[in-house]
């Protein structure tokens, strides 16, 4: 439509144009009395009028007669060739604007044939869609019809597995019972009743296995082994010795502690709650002792008590100032020493809070030995039986020098063991090092030539002559537990711990006992040992049975 909206409009145009021209013709022929135009068809033409021949007629007489003009004679008639061109050419315009016009309309036709043509192509493409959509959407509704019907099966199926495992629950239940009614003893009863029995037909066997394991040891130990360890422990040692102190705190006189102690308590009371540590006033009329498990809140209230003293002036206020001035003091001194323990051993690149916490080992003692100390010395030992293994030097170092940095975490749950494997893992630190961390008191199997050196090294500087020491009482516990341990198995006669409790003799009788049982039972409580009994170094388990015969010949 837009078509033939846009071709009438042409036509219009060049009808406008056709009817301009005789316009402008007469206009120029109105003033000499030039041709009219007429409608016809709804068009203006131009027809020439014609007019009769004037026949010459004579001049009256005494008329003169008329005046040529510049060019001749004047011609009234000389105007209409003119006109009669310009009517030739409308005539030719309206006859190509018709033609253009015919051709216009023609094409304006086939275009919107093609229009409707693509247009019902469309419509049918679009059918067909629809169509395809409609098909697709009835699946899809079957489908959905078919899943929720197989839920809901699987939903009945679900409940009678239910009933079926609670029934199965129930007769197991009753079976047991009634398996334990007719043999006479418990479920526990009888499961350990099948274990000594399993056992006991698999201590040869376990014996010859752990015997063929000693041999093998034995042939791999040789004498430079022995040289190695000898030579790490020459390397080894310190320029100074484990410290042995106490926090205590000597009072210039008895007044001292009134002071302490304050109006109702409070100075005393102040002074506990900021520092967390526990003031004994009892021990002596001119000492005061600290007890705390944490060694810095002990060493900051230490330092503070002393410089509280010293001043004078003992108050809540007083008391809060000097600590926290005392606790930055220490955190300089801590960060310092870490580094200066770091440098020592040659590493440099360790994270600022890590070596704040090495640090922690210059207040920290484990059985009396100083941590820095201990570390300082067992680092030294594991570089030098890593030079000789050819093992990795780096992880050797870092294991020893982070092995016991759980003892120093803010942490309370867990073991040292524990708490130093995620500080390690916290500064992303090498596998290796977690594992030689993690496997330093044989918590885990080793996985690695480095684990073990650590192990080692550490075992050393704990376990040599004068590295530590404890009080009586807890060293005869120890001894009375080892003896426990050994001697609460059924076949022994008598067991003694000997050498400061690094080594168990245990007695077989032999009445009650076969050989297979002793290298399984020195297994047990070597088991045992390790895990009720805390104790420095290792502890050897000696298992005898001797079976003598006597007679005498009258």
């Amino acid at each position: 439509m837009d078509g033939m909206s846009f071709f009438n409009n042409l036509s219009t145009l060049f009808d406008q144009e056709v009817v301009k021209a005789p316009v402008r013709a007469r206009g120029r022929a109105g003033k000499t009395g030039g041709p009219k135009r007429h409608s016809v068809g709804g068009r203006s033409a131009q027809r020439p009028i014609v007019k009769p021949v004037a026949r010459p007629t004579a001049r009256p007489a005494g008329k003169p007669a008329p005046k040529p003009g510049p060019n001749g004679p004047v011609d009234r008639h000389s105007h209409h060739g003119p006109a009669v061109a310009d009517h030739n050419l409308v005539r030719e315009a309206q006859a190509k604007a018709r033609e253009i016009i015919i051709e216009a309309k023609d094409e304006a036709l086939l275009i919107r044939a093609e229009s409707e043509k693509q247009q019902r192509q469309l419509v049918t493409s679009l059918e067909e869609q629809q169509r395809e959509l409609n098909r697709r959407l009835d699946k899809i509704d079957v489908r959905l019809t078919q899943l929720d019907s197989r839920e809901e099966q699987l939903d009945v199926s679900g409940k009678e597995l239910e009933k079926k495992r609670q029934q199965i629950e129930a007769n197991h239940q009753q079976l047991l019972s009634q398996l334990e009614k007719v043999a006479e003893m418990t479920r526990d009863e009888a499961r350990q009743q099948l274990l000594d029995s399993v056992e006991q037909r698999l201590g040869q066997q376990m014996a010859q296995l752990v015997k063929q394991r000693e041999e093998e040891a034995r042939q791999q130990a040789d004498q430079r082994v022995q040289e190695i360890l000898v030579d790490a422990m020459k390397h080894g040692a310190t320029d100074y010795v484990a410290e042995y102190t106490i926090s205590t705190v000597n009072l210039p006189s008895e007044e001292a502690k009134g002071k302490i102690i304050g109006k109702a308590g409070r100075n005393i009371n102040a002074f506990e709650k900021i520092t967390g540590v526990d003031i004994d006033l009892d021990t002596s009329p001119t000492e005061v002792r600290l007890s705390c498990f944490d060694p810095i809140r002990r060493e900051i209230a230490r330092i503070s008590l002393e410089r509280l003293i010293k001043d004078g002036r003992i108050q809540p206020t007083r008391i809060e100032e000097v600590v926290a001035k005392v606790a930055k003091e220490i955190d300089k001194i801590t960060l310092e020493a870490g580094r200066q323990l770091c440098h020592q051993v040659g590493v440099y690149n360790l994270p600022t809070e890590l070596m704040s916490m090495l640090g922690k080992f210059k207040y920290r003692f484990s059985y009396g030995q100083n941590l820095i100390a201990h570390t300082l010395e067992e680092t030294k030992i594991g570089i030098k039986l890593a030079h000789e293994l050819k093992a990795d030097v780096n992880i050797v170092k870092l294991g020893c020098l982070l092995h016991d940095i759980g003892k120093v975490s803010d942490d309370e749950e867990g073991s040292h063991v524990e708490l130093g494997v995620k500080i390690a893992k916290k500064f992303n630190m090498p596998q290796a090092v977690v594992d030689a961390i993690a496997q330093h008191h044989e918590d885990e199997p080793f996985s690695g030539v480095e684990q073990m050196i650590v192990y080692i090294a550490d075992a050393v500087s704990g376990a040599r002559p004068g590295a530590r020491y404890e009080n009586y009482e807890e060293y005869v516990t120890r001894l009375q537990k080892l003896e426990e341990i050994a001697k609460r198995h059924a076949g022994v006669r008598q067991a003694y711990a000997i050498q400061a409790g690094r080594e168990i003799r245990v007695l077989l009788d032999p009445e009650q006992s076969k050989d297979n049982d002793v290298m399984v039972l020195a297994t047990k409580i070597r088991d045992e040992v390790k895990e009720q009994v805390t104790y420095p170094g290792t502890v050897t388990v000696n298992v005898s049975r001797e079976t003598r015969g006597q007679q005498v010949a009258g």
